[in-house]
């Protein structure tokens, strides 16, 4: 075991750190990154003959999803309706959010959307979207002459 000498320097860039986060999360985005009401999270891969995106919608109804593709982008909105209606002062705290959210996502390559498929399970939106035939990989045999 050393002994180190305190160098009252050292720990000025993570107080430093901290104090920029205070004031950037704190101060002017009080809630954080999961009450932004226009975003949804998303997890976005390909497998061989698909790309598949799944989003989590909690408390969310199938028939209140709306999927639409337009060109290379998918766009999920959607709405979430706030059940009942309990007066601001009765709250001791009030952290599930209500109101509407999209979410668009550039897809990496072409899909056929006439095939696509969604299936809505346990609060998870699994969206499966097959290849178009020119986006899929070719393999081209060699000849020896």
């Amino acid at each position: 075991m050393s002994i180190s000498r305190w160098d009252p320097f050292r720990d000025l860039p993570s107080m430093r750190e901290a104090m920029n986060r205070l004031f950037d999360e704190g101060l002017f985005r009080p809630w954080g990154w999961a009450y932004d009401f226009g975003s949804l999270a998303v997890d976005v891969y390909d497998n061989k003959d698909s790309i598949v995106i799944r989003a989590s919608v909690p408390g969310m109804k199938s028939e209140d999803i709306d999927i639409s593709i337009t060109g290379d982008t998918i766009t999920i909105s959607g709405e979430v309706k706030q059940e009942e209606k309990v007066e601001k002062e009765n709250y001791y705290r009030r952290e599930r959010r209500y109101g509407s959210f999209s979410r668009a996502v550039a897809l990496p390559v072409a899909v056929q959307s006439d095939k696509a498929e969604a299936v809505f399970e346990d609060g998870v939106l699994t969206l499966t979207l097959p290849k178009a035939e020119e986006a899929k990989p070719k393999s081209i045999k060699v000849t020896v002459k």
